[in-house]
């Protein structure tokens, strides 16, 4: 299953979670943040992932969903060979 853009598009936003700060949330700010930031966040509020629609805290689910995104962030971005 290839990732939609939409997909990706959450996974952003997971990525910009602090990880080692749990009273770090985010604001996505519709003046200031991409239309598919803000559309993404949303989706991520209603999947139970984000404590409100415009970001604010991960919950459970999303603190353990952001720790696999920027996992495989890293593991991604390393160089190869």
């Amino acid at each position: 299953m290839p990732y939609s853009p939409e997909l990706v598009a959450e996974l952003s936003v997971l990525a910009l979670f602090d990880l080692n700060n749990s009273l770090s949330g985010l604001k996505i700010h519709h003046q200031s943040a991409s239309a598919e930031a803000v559309e993404a966040a949303r989706r991520l509020h209603a999947k139970a992932l984000l404590s409100q629609p415009d970001g604010g805290y991960l919950t459970g689910l999303g603190r353990d969903a952001a720790e696999h995104a920027q996992a495989l962030l890293t593991i991604l971005e390393q160089p190869s060979g």
